[in-house]
């Protein structure tokens, strides 16, 4: 059976400071790599942003919007979904940011200053969805973990990026704990660490596609960096068997 693979977390130079290569560099690195579709997920406000903080409101979100923009134009030329989101950061705890658009943040002017638990209740009330990015990854800038499932559509049980494979393990322990849907992205920066992202059985041509796509647990398999995990449904389907 064929299968479209997706990577939900993806940077660009343009919008994350951290980010090393544009978001035409990663369009075509994905298309190369067999992508139907990634989602460009730059650092928001409050993370490693590229828009100066003496920006105006519209400005910052102009700048947040250049790679994706980017990434657009050089994927409708390869064939290649490219689709919008954000990463937004609360003191080391990220969360990817799906289904709102340019509208949304402009009548939401520092948006990036709630606290979590406001955030993510804002953002379900207006339709969208949150991932949470990598939740027990230990790094110098993280001081504490914060889980709030009950506000979570999915968690990304695979960052590729990791080095420790423990960072993981217990990322996929909680989303079993709590019923949440485990997803993979690579939290790319450069062309080179496109590893991560989800097949699905069939293409999506919106991020409201993709959206409904995981939360109703399509996936036939997950990128864990080096191979693919495929669920059981898809390997009993592969096999002939029920």
């Amino acid at each position: 059976m064929e299968s479209y693979k997706y990577d939900l977390h993806v940077h660009t130079r343009e919008g994350s400071a951290c980010g090393r290569a544009s978001g035409a560099e990663m369009a075509e690195a994905a298309a190369q790599q067999g992508y139907a579709g990634l989602v460009i997920t730059d650092h928001f406000f409050n993370g490693n942003t590229t828009a100066a903080p003496e920006l105006s409101w519209q400005e910052k979100v102009q700048v947040l919007k250049e790679g994706y923009l980017h990434a657009k134009q050089r994927g409708e030329q390869l064939g290649l979904e490219v689709f919008f989101g954000w990463e937004f950061g609360y003191s080391g705890s990220d969360f990817l940011t799906y289904g709102l658009d340019t509208d949304w943040l402009l009548a939401h002017p520092d948006v990036h200053k709630l606290p979590l638990y406001d955030y993510l209740q804002l953002v379900r009330q207006a339709g969208g969805m949150t991932i949470h990015a990598h939740p027990f990854r230990e790094a110098w800038y993280v001081h504490v973990m914060r889980l709030v499932p009950e506000l979570e559509d999915a968690v990304e049980v695979y960052n590729t990026s990791h080095q420790n494979p423990a960072f993981n393990a217990r990322a996929a322990w909680y989303a079993e704990a709590y019923g949440l849907t485990g997803v993979s992205g690579s939290d790319a920066h450069s062309q080179e660490a496109l590893k991560g992202g989800i097949l699905l059985p069939h293409p999506v041509h919106s991020i409201r596609e993709l959206m409904t796509a995981i939360r109703n647990r399509e996936m036939v398999g997950l990128c864990t960096g080096t191979e693919i995990e495929w669920k059981s449904e898809r390997r009993d389907r592969d096999s002939g068997r029920r």
